[in-house]
């Protein structure tokens, strides 16, 4: 199975690239592996839905691969959902897209024009360990939320789970492709005024890295 997994970052797949054995640099931004029966491409696509949106389409159109996973951490809109949770974003929307009106920003639809502002997870891996996580509705943006104004604002557009700033824009480049997909995520902090000292970065890491295993090698 010829598996593309993508992040942002190394350090949020350090646990899961640690039990991969690597074979070659395929690229400016991809290094392939091999663990047990799956040859594995890691790209490493930057931070931001424009870098992850090009260099995911980039990647899924000079390779074949089975399936795809965007992995990384989160931020949590429910309280349900605390640091360390993984999940499994099967909806995602670009909640910046639309058109300022005084001090209402419209959407899309609001204004008539044609609105490709949502992905969906419809065809995801085959993974039981996949199947188990919660499944949440997402938001990609650029600015991540930090101020009570703006968390309360989306909130009522919205109504998210989660946040990040890349996961729509792979699911957006995979839906294009026809490749089977998933994005799981693992939350590192609520989404709040500001509050480093609250987040659980590594601990979130760690989960990640289990929770990888068990999805694409069973371990």
């Amino acid at each position: 199975m010829r598996i593309l997994l993508v992040a942002a970052t190394d350090a949020e797949i350090a646990p899961i690239v640690a039990n991969l054995a690597h074979r070659e640099t395929r690229g400016p931004r991809t290094r392939a592996y091999r663990a047990d029966r799956h040859d594995v491409d890691v790209l490493i696509a930057g931070i931001g839905m424009v870098p992850t949106a090009v260099w995911t389409a980039r990647a899924l159109a000079v390779d074949r691969y089975d399936a795809a996973f965007n992995a990384g951490v989160c931020g949590s809109f429910d309280a349900a959902l605390l640091p360390g949770t993984v999940v499994h974003v099967i909806s995602d929307r670009f909640p910046e897209v639309g058109v300022e009106d005084g001090e209402a920003l419209l959407t899309l639809e609001q204004v008539g024009l044609p609105a490709e502002v949502e992905a969906v997870g419809s065809r995801p891996p085959a993974s039981a360990a996949l199947d188990a996580l919660p499944r949440v509705r997402g938001i990609t943006v650029n600015t991540v939320h930090g101020c009570e104004r703006s968390i309360e604002n989306v909130r009522r557009r919205f109504n998210p789970q989660v946040e990040t700033m890349e996961g729509a824009a792979f699911m957006y480049a995979c839906s294009v492709a026809g490749v089977p997909f998933a994005q799981v995520r693992a939350v590192s902090n609520i989404v709040e005024p500001r509050n480093r000292a609250s987040w659980k970065l590594s601990e979130a890491i760690d989960a990640l890295g289990r929770t990888m295993g068990a999805i694409v090698f069973g371990r």
